[in-house]
């Protein structure tokens, strides 16, 4: 079994200070093989920001992978985001925007769904998605996540138009043998198959650190993996302590994911 720790919207500029050192913490405590992180690390993308956001990597004790949200290049600074948009990124963060995590129990493909010409929407093009799918190679036993900032499909509730691009990339994920997707960008909690694609289960994460929550506490997601099932437990923080808040479990049963658990767990 492996174990994923879902992190996604930081906030450095935007966040709770007073949350990092107990997430930290948790993070040691929980002990996963990777901490996969969906991006915005930084709520403007300003150097003394993204500065935050590298010294908070280097106190994680563990592998990590990581893409770009879109708060990763400047809303207002209009000609670094549209000549030099990674720049900040690559120097603070990592320098491959789509980088990819293996071991012997799983393939974790990054994705920059980021478009620098429509500050808010994604995009997601054919290009990307073929060389996420080529990095899954042959389906092996392996567990196998694609992870990008925006998410590829939005409930009724939401009000953001959907990324360009995203049913196109479902189906191709779908069709390419990736079995789960991590995003973002939203600051809340989804855990579910995918409604056109029940062979895709979608987990979505909240804001791990920011003060601009949505509806929710800051929360972050724990995936515990198998080739062929995932057990997704959510931490959310109260009175700087995080602890558990729900779990899901499902298994692959005919190519699609069922759940295996009854009534959602408080």
């Amino acid at each position: 079994m492996k174990r994923v720790l879902h992190l996604s919207d930081l906030h450095y500029g935007k966040d709770r200070a007073d949350l990092e050192d107990p997430l930290l913490k948790t993070i040691d405590r929980l002990a996963p093989d990777l901490v996969a992180i969906s991006g915005d690390f930084t709520q403007r993308a300003r150097r003394g920001q993204f500065d935050r956001a590298a010294t908070f990597l280097d106190r994680l004790t563990v592998p990590w992978l990581a893409v770009p949200g879109n708060h990763d290049t400047p809303l207002d600074n209009l000609w670094v985001r549209l000549t030099k948009p990674w720049k900040r990124y690559k120097r603070a963060i990592h320098g491959e925007l789509e980088p990819v995590f293996e071991d012997d129990g799983m393939v974790v493909v990054g994705v920059n769904t980021v478009n620098r010409f429509a500050w808010q929407r994604g995009k997601l093009s054919n290009r990307r998605v073929k060389r996420a799918c080529r990095a899954f190679g042959d389906h092996d036993e392996r567990s196998r996540l694609v992870m990008l900032h925006h998410p590829l499909q939005h409930g009724p509730e939401v009000e953001k138009r959907l990324m360009a691009g995203a049913d196109d990339a479902l189906k191709a994920f779908a069709e390419c043998g990736a079995q789960i997707v991590l995003s973002g960008h939203l600051h809340n909690t989804v855990i579910s198959p995918f409604r056109a694609w029940p062979q895709l289960l979608f987990v979505q994460a909240g804001t791990c650190l920011s003060s601009r929550v949505r509806g929710e506490e800051n929360m972050f997601n724990v995936l515990d993996l198998t080739a062929d099932s995932v057990r997704v437990e959510s931490w959310g923080a109260e009175n700087l302590i995080f602890s558990p808040r729900l779990t899901r479990s499902f298994f692959i049963e005919n190519g699609q994911w069922v759940r295996r658990d009854g009534p959602l767990e408080a």
